[in-house]
C-alpha cells in the first residue's frame, strides 16, 4: 500500500478500496463543495475588481500626466488680451504639443453636473480655461509658471499633481487590498477544508481503526481523504468560478460616462485569470486535508 500520491494520475484515479474510509456524500461534502465554490466566487470578484481597479488608475493617471490646465483670472475686457498672450506663450515653450482656450460652451458642460444646465456664464465671473496637452518629453511645470507670472499674472497653471497622486496612492492601496482579499479567502478555505476533513476523519474512527487492524497505514487512509476533498474542493471552486466569470460577463462593458461602475470585468487575456482559480483552490485543499489528516490519525489511538 502506497503511503501517499506519487503522480497526478494518483490523485485522479483513486484506489477504489481506500475510497470507501470517506463517505461520497454527507454535510462534510456539501460543506467543502459549497465552502470552495463560494470562495472561488468571491476570489473572482476580487481579483476582477483589483484589476479593474488598476485599469482605470493607469488610464487616469496617463491623462492626467498627459494635460494641464491653465486658468486665467483677469477683468473682461482683458481676457482675450491675456488668453493671447498665455497661448503665445506655449507656442515657444518647449514639450507642449498642443494648447487651445476652451469655448464657452465647453466650460458650461464642464461646470453643469454641480450648478445645472443654466448656469449663466455671461454674467457671472468664470475665468478662461486653456487646456496643454504636452508631447513624449513634457515640460517645465516649474519654468512655465514663472515665465506666466512674469508675462500673464493672472494665468495659473495647474499640472493636475495634486490630483493625479491620491489617485495612484488610492488605486496601489485597492488593488494590494484586492490580493490581500484573496489570500484572506484562500486562508478561510484552508480552515474550512480542515474542519470538514477532521469531521470527516471523526466520523469514520471506527472504519480507520478497522483498516489499522487489517495492515492499512495512515498514509494509505489519509490518500483517500486527500483525493476526496481535493476532487470535491476542485469541482466546488469550478462552479463557484464559472459563475462568478458569467456573473462579471453580463456586467456592462466600460463607459466613459459610467465611470469606474461600468469597467469591473476582465479584458483580453485577463479572462484567462479565472481559470488558475480552481487548480489554487485544489492545492489549497491539497495541503490542508494532508496536514489535517496527518496531525488527526497521528492522534488518533
Amino acid at each position: 500500500m502506497r503511503p501517499d500520491f506519487s503522480t497526478l494520475t494518483d490523485l485522479l484515479m483513486g484506489d477504489a478500496q481506500a475510497d470507501r474510509v470517506v463517505p461520497p456524500t454527507g454535510f462534510t461534502a456539501t460543506l467543502t463543495l459549497f465552502s470552495a465554490a463560494a470562495m472561488a466566487f468571491l476570489a473572482v470578484f476580487a481579483l476582477a475588481l483589483s484589476m479593474a481597479t488598476g485599469r482605470l488608475a493607469d488610464r487616469w493617471g496617463d491623462e492626467l500626466a498627459r494635460s494641464s490646465t491653465i486658468r486665467i483670472s483677469a477683468p473682461a475686457d482683458q481676457m482675450a488680451a491675456q488668453t493671447a498672450a498665455v497661448l503665445r506663450v506655449l507656442e515657444t515653450t518647449s514639450g507642449v504639443a498642443s494648447a487651445r482656450a476652451l469655448e464657452t460652451a465647453e466650460q458650461q458642460a464642464l461646470l453643469e453636473p454641480w450648478f445645472g444646465p443654466d448656469l449663466p456664464l455671461d454674467a457671472l465671473p468664470i475665468p478662461q480655461l486653456i487646456e496643454v496637452i504636452e508631447d513624449q518629453s513634457g515640460f517645465d511645470a516649474d519654468g512655465l509658471r514663472l515665465r506666466l507670472q512674469a508675462e500673464v499674472p493672472g494665468a495659473v497653471l495647474d499640472d493636475h499633481t495634486r490630483w493625479r497622486r491620491p489617485l495612484v496612492r488610492a488605486a496601489e492601496r485597492l488593488r494590494a487590498l484586492g490580493w490581500v482579499s484573496i489570500l484572506l479567502i484562500g486562508a478561510a478555505t484552508a480552515a474550512m477544508i480542515t474542519l470538514a476533513a477532521n469531521a470527516a476523519l471523526a466520523a469514520n474512527e471506527q472504519v480507520i481503526k478497522v483498516l489499522r487492524l487489517v495492515g492499512a497505514r495512515d498514509g494509505y487512509i489519509a490518500q483517500a481523504f486527500v483525493r476526496r476533498f481535493t476532487i470535491r474542493a476542485l469541482l466546488g471552486a469550478t462552479i463557484g468560478t464559472l459563475l462568478a466569470s458569467i456573473a462579471l460577463a453580463l456586467l456592462p462593458s466600460a463607459q466613459a460616462e459610467g465611470g469606474f461602475l461600468t469597467g469591473l470585468g476582465f479584458q483580453g487575456w485577463h479572462w484567462l485569470w479565472p481559470f488558475v482559480v480552481p487548480p489554487l483552490a485544489a492545492a489549497v485543499a491539497f495541503a490542508a486535508t494532508r496536514t489535517a489528516a496527518r496531525k488527526t490519525l497521528k492522534d488518533m489511538p
